[in-house]
């Protein structure tokens, strides 16, 4: 496994071995959590932008969406645990 050497602050070098102690890990333990952590959500905030960029393309190619009363309403059916139809995408109101 590669090393990799990190700078940083006396003051955050102590934060970060004091939180390590209250989370019963090494110093290091917690900081590669960390780092996992980040890229971790960063991945998933990739991905998520991805899925937007691709359904807000599918709208502007197709020019339907579902009106937000329509898509509420079936959340909320949904919430009461009833099972309804999907909503049926219309043309984009301008």
């Amino acid at each position: 496994m590669p090393t990799t050497t990190i700078r940083i602050e006396t003051d955050l070098k102590a934060r970060v071995a004091a939180a390590a102690a209250r989370s019963g890990k090494t110093a290091h333990a917690f900081i590669l959590d960390a780092i996992t952590q980040t890229v971790e959500q960063d991945e998933i905030d990739a991905a998520f932008h991805r899925l937007v960029d691709e359904r807000w393309a599918n709208i502007l190619a197709t020019g339907k969406t579902v009106p937000w009363e329509d898509a509420k309403a079936w959340l909320e059916a949904k919430a009461r645990r009833e099972h309804p139809p999907r909503p049926a995408p219309r043309p984009l109101a301008r």
